[in-house]
């Protein structure tokens, strides 16, 4: 090890010594690199090829006064800003493993802090102006925890297929979503709730200003998310405050297209219950803002984005009226896809509960969604589960099909990952194939999963670069056609499908016109 640093700084005294001082200014180097805010170093990762900077800040710490305030600019700093460690994870409760979702899903157990509003770089550039594209990454974890320090979203891999990869970290639950009267009186636009997708939206200015000191190129950046991370993304192409600083978007199952969606609220309702809170605490607002941030932990209370028709419009809307970006899009959902279990019910209770909410078309659904036995029962809630990201995501390449100009391509997971526990094709099974993390996943891999990790990254890399998922020596990815609706099926095989769930899809289309 020794001697190959030895051999590193050799080269790049070489480098240094040959080249003339404007070559040398466009050399990227991790002893200096010039950011908002300062000068910062990173490190080399363990292959000597990609350079990593860790904990950059991208906004003020939004402590004090800049709770729940959009976020403020850097605060610059003297000398040589240390990059090389993990920034501290956005307030939330400590990870604990659940579900399918073992340590390598969640964030380390420390730092976490309210002082959050950080993002790792990782890039192979060696200059500055070699322009390579961007894709930043947006975690999932329900709007309430995760952050971008999660060992599954390493970007040093995808970093070595010549993309830059950024992951922000975005302020999650009540400090991410509160909206009360006094938030939105006190903001100029006279709103509030909206502070975590604010902090995506600075993440993304930031990436517009600097990405070009990482080699990167400021005008072919791609966001891509999963889960309460593909929401995000979703908000961001139909919000007007995030207009031109992105070219491409990835969601992986999830969307805001439909009605009832439990993480979203309206403006007015969340107002509503931000004042019952503050009211049932017997606090002010000025009292809140004062408290420690692990003890608002303790509040017993859900939060998410808010359609307020400012930073978040309603989306579906947007799409009808020409309003969202108009990008190229990847998108798609996994087979095992549900997160949750369903309340406890029976077939005969099943059965009741559709002819009370879908009245005269209660015999259509029941065809879809048997309920005549327990086996019938336990099938069809799954799948109803499954299409609560599924549903989004095909309505999603339908409307981007319909009422924009770029394409749209849609896949469906269904590789079940080896070991246990077993949960299928699972809720976020799939990020670490296509972010090419399956070394930092702890399952008995097969060369199946190797093979099928080296197609996902390299799909999703081809459309950072390009916009088009396809490439040499991958099975062709169809264009999405809502007139004949196929998907690529990523799983044990590769390959060109029908659309799952195609008749489930046309009745919930049809509840949702």
């Amino acid at each position: 090890m020794r001697i190959a640093s030895i051999l590193l700084l050799f080269t790049a005294s070489v480098l240094l010594f040959s080249c003339s001082k404007s070559e040398q200014a466009q050399l990227l180097s991790i002893d200096s690199l010039s950011v908002e805010g300062g000068l910062i170093s990173g490190k080399l990762d363990s292959s000597g090829q990609v350079k990593v900077f860790k904990g950059i800040p991208f906004a003020a710490p939004p402590l004090g006064e800049f709770r729940w305030k959009a976020p403020q600019p850097v605060i610059p700093w003297e000398g040589i800003k240390s990059c090389t460690e993990n920034p501290a994870a956005p307030m939330q409760n400590p990870p604990v493993p659940f579900f399918a979702w073992s340590e390598e899903f969640l964030i380390p157990k420390a730092p976490i802090s309210e002082d959050c509003l950080y993002l790792n770089v990782w890039t192979a550039a060696d200059k500055k102006d070699e322009k390579r594209p961007v894709m930043v990454w947006i975690y999932g974890g329900g709007f309430s925890s995760g952050g971008n320090t999660v060992p599954l979203y390493d970007g040093e891999d995808l970093a070595k297929k010549g993309i830059v990869v950024v992951a922000l970290n975005y302020r999650v639950g009540m400090l991410g979503f509160l909206a009360h009267p006094e938030l939105s009186a006190e903001n100029p636009e006279q709103t509030s709730g909206n502070y975590g997708l604010l902090d995506q939206i600075a993440g993304l200015e930031w990436v517009k200003k600097n990405i070009a000191e990482f080699g990167g190129d400021p005008d072919n950046v791609t966001i891509a998310g999963q889960s309460a991370g593909a929401f995000s993304v979703n908000a961001l192409v139909v919000s007007p405050k995030a207009k031109e600083l992105f070219h491409k978007a990835i969601a992986q199952s999830g969307g805001m297209f439909n009605r009832g969606t439990g993480l979203i609220s309206g403006i007015q309702g969340a107002e509503e219950r931000g004042k019952q809170l503050t009211d049932t605490l017997g606090i002010t607002l000025a009292d809140l803002r004062q408290l420690p941030a692990d003890s608002l932990l303790k509040i017993p209370a859900r939060f998410g984005p808010v359609v307020d028709g400012k930073i978040l419009p309603n989306v579906r809307e947007a799409f009808e009226n020409g309003t969202f970006s108009d990008v190229p899009l990847l998108t798609g959902w996994n087979a095992d896809d549900r997160v949750s279990g369903n309340p406890p019910t029976t077939p005969s209770e099943f059965k009741a509960n559709a002819k009370k909410q879908y009245g005269g078309r209660a015999g259509e659904y029941l065809e879809l969604f048997p309920a005549e036995n327990e086996v019938e029962l336990s099938e069809s809630l799954n799948t109803i589960g499954v299409l609560g990201f599924g549903f989004q995501n095909y309505t999603w390449a339908k409307m981007q099909s319909e009422k924009g100009l770029n394409d749209a391509y849609l896949y469906f997971f269904t590789r079940v990952p080896p070991g246990e526990p077993n949960f299928g094709a699972f809720h976020s099974a799939e990020f670490s194939y296509a972010l090419h993390t399956l070394r930092n996943w702890n399952r008995p891999f097969e060369q199946v999963d190797y093979d099928l990790e080296q197609q996902m990254s390299d799909y999703w890399v081809n459309f950072v670069k390009t916009g088009n998922p396809n490439g040499e020596g991958l099975p062709e990815w169809p264009v999405f056609n809502p007139e004949n609706p196929l998907v690529i099926e990523l799983g044990t095989e590769v390959k060109t499908r029908a659309m799952p769930f195609w008749p489930q899809m046309k009745f919930m289309e049809s509840l949702n016109p």
